[in-house]
């Protein structure tokens, strides 16, 4: 099993219901696939460097799990296919990456209480 991160832009004209059921979509496929996730994270809306779909906003999530190499093709296809995607990108993290995403989330979680 791999550890990987995956942040994607949905579109910013999405109703809350249309972004929270996107987001499971996604997030049931990995499930599906074997992966064990290890953090989302909804990072709002947020502004473009540079317009996408003629757009200058998007709504960020983030997922870090665990899966096999395998799943990672197919989830990239649904992303390509879906058109409430502007953008994803898909990282492999090493063992470093991967100790701090979980030092990351601990201080973010220490943070907010």
């Amino acid at each position: 099993m791999n550890h990987y991160e995956t942040v994607f832009i949905l579109n910013p004209v999405l109703s809350e219901d249309q972004i929270k059921e996107t987001v499971k979509k996604f997030e049931d496929f990995l499930t599906s696939k074997g992966a064990k996730m290890q953090n989302k994270e909804d990072w709002g809306l947020k502004k473009l460097a540079y317009p996408i779909q003629h757009k200058k906003s998007g709504f960020y999530h983030l997922f870090e799990y665990q899966v096999d190499g395998e799943a990672i093709d197919p989830l990239e296809v649904m992303f390509r296919r879906d058109e409430r995607i502007m953008r994803y990108l898909t990282v492999k993290l090493d063992k470093y990456a991967a100790d701090w995403a979980v030092e990351r989330v601990k201080r973010i979680k220490q943070g907010s209480k």
